[in-house]
């Protein structure tokens, strides 16, 4: 692409034609003649001629190059992948929003590929956010009025060979038993079901009747069992002492040769969370602080393990980078309620 600097006195229709306005073109009263990347045709052409202007500044496409906006919507639909659209565009940018509820999926070292090609600008959301149907959850532009079309070509060669860079994955219905300690009384009780009911609803899975069981290990074995054979794929405790390794609910777990994955995450607050593994059935230790729906580690990898995402130690360990979830992090949590915060629902303490 060649630029060009056209004053009044040399510029012609002919020589307009076709040409990439650099800047915006008003007239005496600050009416818009020209808009910038605004590519010239008979009628832009004529429009600036009748009226009184210094010089121009013009950009000329040569041979294979691409306007911004021809590459921009080709680099928008290269770089969606399974449960991502494009939008729309405004503004010089390309929204793309999740076309279903899910975890939103950044293949990062594929996205930074395509960030390091000369005037490409894709941004997104946080890898690993649930995300609502049509919620924005990245932008894709090109930052020059003109690019190589080489460029695009070399974009659609890596997303197409990568599955595309963005994604959004669905939560898998499944059916959740829980089980908790029985010297919850009736009110914590109710709030407790409550919470964790619009939780799980939240994901397009089905809460189990509550279990409440009583001090030793061969009781919660007996839940444990009783769900199953309910058809719980995921089981979830509550209130378990995490720090007494004589809790029944270990015990319980070594009576039935369940798996410790992970006892204790490296992120506040629940960094008391644990995750272990019953004939590859997940059973995740909520954290206490949890249990009256106030936002935790639970909610965070509860969403990924609802996709179907393989959590463990190594999965755990990396929640560190980013574990102190302050009020500031609320946007890494799910929407529960469109009118809270996120990961929050009523009743917090």
């Amino acid at each position: 692409m060649k630029a060009h600097a056209v004053t009044r006195a040399q510029a012609s229709a002919a020589g307009l034609v076709g040409k990439i306005l650099c800047h915006d073109v008003r007239d005496g009263a600050g009416q818009l003649l020209g808009r910038k990347g605004e590519q010239l045709d008979a009628a832009g052409a004529e429009r600036l001629l009748a009226c009184h202007w210094e010089e121009l500044h013009l950009l000329e496409l040569e041979a294979g190059d691409l306007h911004e906006e021809k590459a921009g919507v080709r680099l928008a639909r290269a770089v969606v992948g399974d449960g991502v659209s494009v939008k729309g565009y405004t503004g010089g940018q390309w929204s793309l929003s999740a076309a279903r509820r899910g975890l939103f999926k950044v293949r990062i070292e594929l996205l930074w590929q395509v960030n390091a090609l000369e005037g490409i600008s894709v941004f997104t959301l946080f890898d690993s956010q649930p995300v609502e149907a049509g919620e924005v959850v990245a932008k894709a532009k090109v930052t020059p009025l003109a690019i190589p079309g080489s460029t695009v070509v070399e974009i659609e060669r890596v997303a197409r060979d990568g599955g595309g860079v963005l994604r959004v994955k669905p939560f898998r219905p499944l059916a959740v038993g829980a089980v908790a300690r029985e010297s919850l009384d009736a009110k914590q009780r109710a709030r407790f079901e409550s919470a964790l009911k619009e939780k799980i609803d939240w994901f397009g899975s089905r809460l189990l009747p509550v279990r409440y069981v009583a001090g030793d290990p061969p009781s919660v074995v007996k839940e444990f069992q009783q769900l199953t054979e309910s058809g719980a794929e995921l089981l979830i405790v509550a209130g378990a002492s995490a720090l007494d390794p004589l809790d029944p609910v270990f015990g319980a777990l070594d009576l039935m040769g369940a798996r410790m994955e992970r006892h204790g995450a490296p992120a506040h607050p629940g960094s008391l969370f644990w995750l272990a593994r019953w004939a590859e059935r997940p059973i995740i230790g909520m954290p206490t602080c949890g249990m009256f729906s106030q936002a935790t580690t639970f909610d965070l990898l509860l969403p990924r393990i609802l996709t179907g995402e393989a959590i463990g130690n190594a999965e755990i360990a990396a929640l560190g980078h980013g574990g102190l979830l302050s009020r500031e992090m609320a946007f890494r949590f799910p929407p529960y309620r469109p009118s809270k915060p996120r990961g929050e629902l009523d009743g917090e303490e």
